[in-house]
């Protein structure tokens, strides 16, 4: 699999996980839960842009 696509496909893992963790979180009144899947949906997020960058440039 190429590196563009790996990472793009990695990012979308984290983005769930981590709307899964938010989304918890709230539900069960756990601030640090939320936090924690607020900052993993962002990583996701920032991952499958550097898979965008890197299917742009070719790698």
């Amino acid at each position: 699999m190429k590196s563009s696509m790996k990472d793009k496909a990695e990012g979308m893992l984290h983005e769930v996980k981590g709307k899964v963790k938010e989304v918890t979180g709230k539900v069960t009144n756990n601030p640090k839960l939320e936090s924690k899947g607020t900052a993993e949906k962002l990583a996701g997020k920032a991952q499958v842009k550097v898979g965008e960058v890197k299917k742009v440039v070719g790698r």
